[in-house]
């Protein structure tokens, strides 16, 4: 299926829609990338952000994250992940380790994500992000994380995906 060409349907200044052979499928119309951040402070609690996500209809509970480059800068994954980081949390790593690279929906969109790991966290200050994005700053105990989870669940907030990751030994052990 590869071989077969690629059509842009319909493009917007952020998104396009396109097809390959039967498959329909979503793109960045300009390639950019995200940077996801798994930030675990030294009491052994996680660093979540809550936001209104307008495809969902309702907020969510993430991990920070942010487009690299977005702003039109030249930055990798680690120098995004840092900004980020800050303006939608407040704190700031003293090192990023880069985790490596992932796809969130490989049937539906093209988008890749670099997973980076957060060290030596310090509060710098409040977060909330940027140009009106609200975002609601968690500090959760790893050990509390599934009631976390299921409280904001009953709240009717989205959970994204990714927080999969700090579930997945309770989930395989049942």
């Amino acid at each position: 299926m590869t071989d077969e060409p690629e059509t842009t349907v319909w493009a917007g200044k952020f998104i396009a829609a396109k097809i390959r052979g039967k498959w329909e499928y979503v793109s960045r119309t300009r390639g950019i990338k995200a940077a996801v951040i798994l930030a675990v402070d030294a009491d052994n609690h996680v660093i979540l952000v809550e936001q209104f996500r307008v495809p969902l209809g309702r907020p969510c509970i993430e991990f920070p994250a942010g487009l690299i480059g977005d702003h039109g800068e030249d930055e990798d994954a680690a120098g995004a992940a840092a900004r980020e980081l800050e303006e939608e949390t407040g704190y700031r790593a003293g090192r990023m380790e880069v985790l490596g690279e992932f796809y969130s929906s490989p049937g539906m969109v093209t988008e890749s994500f670099t997973l980076l790991r957060a060290h030596d966290l310090e509060q710098v200050g409040p977060g909330g992000g940027v140009d009106g994005e609200d975002i609601v700053v968690h500090r959760v105990p790893l050990d509390g994380i599934e009631d976390f989870i299921a409280a904001s669940r009953a709240r009717g907030l989205g959970i994204d995906v990714r927080l999969l990751m700090l579930l997945g030994n309770r989930i395989m052990e049942g």
